[in-house]
């Protein structure tokens, strides 16, 4: 979990491939929704373009389709975004007989999040995330060469709405898992390899 920039797509792929688990992220899913061009695609792009959260009965199933497919443990990256989708999680989990083992919070001051939002772009070939400074932004991703460019929720207006949306919708999240003796904060304004180190500390000792 984390405000929008706080690295967790970053984060949530190098846990896949140190613990070997299913990478879920909510974004990939959607975003390949909408890239299919299917009426559900269009619905969801009309939302996310205005800043605003998918129902949440819609995420829901279709995350039940993806956690049905896979026996692997979970990275649940960037949800429950609700205290109504954290409830259904849980339902669904205990429908699937499985179990949240923990709750990390990746936390960013949010003087941070519009500017690192801001130098945000991704690969429309193979999804890699990049961070470009002001005057030397790359044309071309280095890791496949394809066209990167600024995803429409990342503009400034954009951020700041769905920063709003974070604090009425998402935080009251961190209350309902807080209690839970699973609910971590790991410091955000770290270097990436520090945040990680923090977060695998964490999980090696989740039994």
């Amino acid at each position: 979990m984390g405000c929008p920039g706080a690295g967790k797509g970053t984060q949530s792929a190098k846990l896949q491939e140190e613990f070997h688990l299913k990478h879920i992220s909510t974004g990939d899913v959607l975003r390949a929704e909408i890239a299919s061009g299917s009426e559900l695609g269009k619905e969801i792009a009309g939302i996310i373009n205005k800043g605003n959260l998918v129902p949440d009965e819609l995420m829901i199933s279709m995350l039940e389709n993806i956690v049905k497919s896979t026996t692997k443990g979970i990275i649940f990256d960037g949800f429950p975004r609700t205290v109504a989708q954290a409830e259904a999680l849980d339902a669904m989990m205990q429908r699937l007989q499985r179990d949240i083992t923990e709750v990390i919070m990746i936390d960013l001051p949010e003087s941070e999040v519009v500017s690192r939002i801001a130098s945000r772009r991704q690969c429309r070939k193979c999804g890699e995330i990049l961070h470009v400074t002001p005057g030397t932004e790359a044309k071309a991703c280095p890791v496949c060469g394809g066209e990167l460019y600024t995803r429409p929720d990342d503009t400034e207006e954009r951020v700041k709405h769905r920063l709003e949306v974070y604090h009425t919708d998402t935080l009251p999240v961190k209350n309902y898992y807080q209690n839970s003796g699973k609910y971590v904060e790991i410091k955000g304004d770290q270097t990436p390899e520090k945040v990680f180190e923090d977060i695998v500390s964490v999980l090696k000792k989740v039994k």
